[in-house]
């Protein structure tokens, strides 16, 4: 299925590193809903759940799903989402790299830092895109939060542990500090959104979301798709997520057989 994207909207994802998309996947909701409805009943053994002392209810977070729920994988394989990812990248083909699932009940859930995806990923590359899709109307005060243009940084941001704040690898001598997001060299770019909107943003373009303070429940899937360019990148430790028996050489495209092309060639 292909959805035309303005010359404007695409514009921006190349020279901020993020854009919002409104009402793409209207048609989608319905089903992407009945999806993660069903993924809260039957999280993945590998799911994690959120504990805090300020938390009123459950905070879940699971990874890889997309071919075990036949909801997401409708969307995945028929919505527009690998045409609008091939337009934002200006790629040929996109490959799917993984799905990401957070559901937060009413005021549970502390803030997400400042981080970059990409060096948490096995991953290389400047043609990638994640989709940040909430399931219900989202004000902009707990919305996503993006530093425009900070995907041009010369080198990846050192990615932590967020319990901790610790180095996420033992050797990261690779990586840059994170810049001081305070001082206005980076404008902050975030929307309140309703279902059916997407933020889309480079895995390089630093992000981060406050607590959620919202009396309600809060789903929100993202889905990280991958252009030319991208490629298999061995990391100094184990990466999140952890693809472990994957065997693969730097440099190499991601076998198909896990990862496969929904777009091109």
């Amino acid at each position: 299925m292909k959805t035309i994207l303005t010359q404007s909207a695409i514009q921006d994802f190349k020279d901020e590193g993020v854009v919002v998309l409104r009402g793409v996947f209207n048609d989608w909701i319905d089903t992407l809903s009945k999806g993660a409805n069903s993924h809260i009943k039957n999280p993945s053994e590998g799911a994690l759940v959120h504990k805090g002392k300020d938390f009123q209810g459950k905070f879940l977070e699971d990874f890889c799903n997309w071919q075990r729920i036949p909801e997401y994988k409708d969307f995945v394989l028929n919505s527009p989402l690998a045409s609008i990812a091939a337009d934002l990248m200006a790629s040929k083909s996109v490959q799917f790299f993984h799905d990401h699932f957070f559901y937060k009940e009413a005021l549970s859930g502390a803030p997400t830092p400042w981080h970059q995806d990409l060096p948490y990923y096995c991953v290389s590359g400047h043609q990638t895109v994640s989709f940040w899709l909430p399931l219900e109307s989202r004000e902009k005060s707990v919305s996503l939060r993006s530093l425009a243009g900070s995907h041009h940084l010369n080198k990846e941001i050192r990615p932590t542990s967020w319990a901790n704040n610790e180095s996420f690898y033992e050797d990261n001598n690779a990586f840059m500090d994170m810049p001081d997001t305070d001082n206005g060299d980076f404008k902050i770019k975030q929307w309140e959104t309703e279902p059916g909107d997407v933020v889309a943003f480079n895995f390089k373009t630093i992000h981060g979301a406050k607590a959620n303070k919202v009396d309600g429940i809060s789903r929100t899937l993202s889905f990280r798709l991958l252009g030319d360019d991208a490629v298999y990148r061995k990391r100094p430790g184990r990466t999140s997520p952890n693809f472990p028996g994957i065997s693969q050489k730097d440099g190499e495209r991601l076998r198909e057989d896990w990862f496969p092309i929904i777009w091109g060639n």
